[in-house]
């Protein structure tokens, strides 16, 4: 893809585990290590990054008859179909038109040299996800999860599905891995313990970072300014800062062997 040199498939095996939360703050947060970031949102039924980023009521300019610049937000570059339609209609659409919708997402926006384009994939392992696979070359993964049984079955079938069409897996997300009551500071683990270190271990990967199951965190993210953003200094965004290093530092060691997508200006 021109202007692009890493894409990055947020993923999950089903949804409700907070895969656009994390994929809004994982891109704020390596814009803010310095890298040039851009967001896709790959979720043409239930598209959600428009309003997580605060950009909602904004409409892409176009170049020509076929192509489109970005909507901008909070430093990064942003594409969704939030963006296209009216948020209020939903996509009554067969699985071709939804395919159709999200090539035209990927390959007819005029993405400006991006290091990263994050996508935000839809839930489950359909049409997007084998479209993805087969279109462009992706770099990595990142799977989110929460500690939960029925959420780890799910991010199973979500690691086996990218190593089946050769994406290596950076790391799983553990979201909602431990509850804190701000009122009385109690702790505790609701969906389960241990979760993400059991899958990380049983497919020879890593866990990049745990999220507390947090009001704030809901809250940033449904006003369009997530957490990285409204708390920079805060115990989250420092978890977000962290994950971002991991992933840069992947890509770094894979360009070592040679850079998973040639970079074109």
């Amino acid at each position: 893809m021109e202007g692009v040199k890493h894409i990055i498939a947020v993923a999950s095996g089903k949804g409700g585990v907070g895969k656009s939360t994390v994929t809004a703050n994982l891109a704020l947060a390596l814009s803010a290590e310095g890298y040039r970031v851009g967001v896709l949102d790959a979720d043409i039924y239930g598209p959600s990054q428009a309003q997580m980023l605060g950009a909602s009521d904004q409409r892409p300019k176009t170049k020509g008859d076929s192509t489109f610049y970005p909507i901008e937000a909070h430093g990064i570059q942003a594409m969704s179909m939030a963006f296209l339609a009216d948020p209020r209609e939903p996509m009554v659409w067969r699985g071709p038109m939804v395919v159709g919708a999200f090539q035209q997402l990927l390959n007819q926006t005029l993405w400006d040299n991006l290091d990263f384009l994050l996508i935000d994939m839809p839930p489950g392992t359909g049409d997007i996800q084998l479209t993805l696979s087969q279109k462009v070359p992706v770099s990595g993964a990142v799977i989110v999860t929460t500690p939960q049984d029925i959420a780890l079955l799910d991010a199973r079938k979500g690691i086996e599905m990218f190593g089946k069409v050769n994406v290596p897996v950076l790391g799983v997300v553990e979201n909602m891995s431990l509850y804190h009551c701000e009122k009385c500071g109690h702790e505790a683990p609701v969906f389960g313990e241990g979760g993400g270190d059991s899958i990380a271990e049983e497919y020879d990967t890593r866990v990049l970072g745990r999220l507390p199951l947090s009001l704030s965190i809901r809250e940033l993210a449904d006003s369009g300014r997530p957490s990285v953003v409204s708390e920079p200094d805060g115990s989250v965004s420092q978890t977000f800062a962290q994950m971002a290093r991991q992933v840069a530092d992947s890509m770094d060691q894979a360009a070592g062997d040679g850079p998973a997508i040639s970079f074109s200006e």
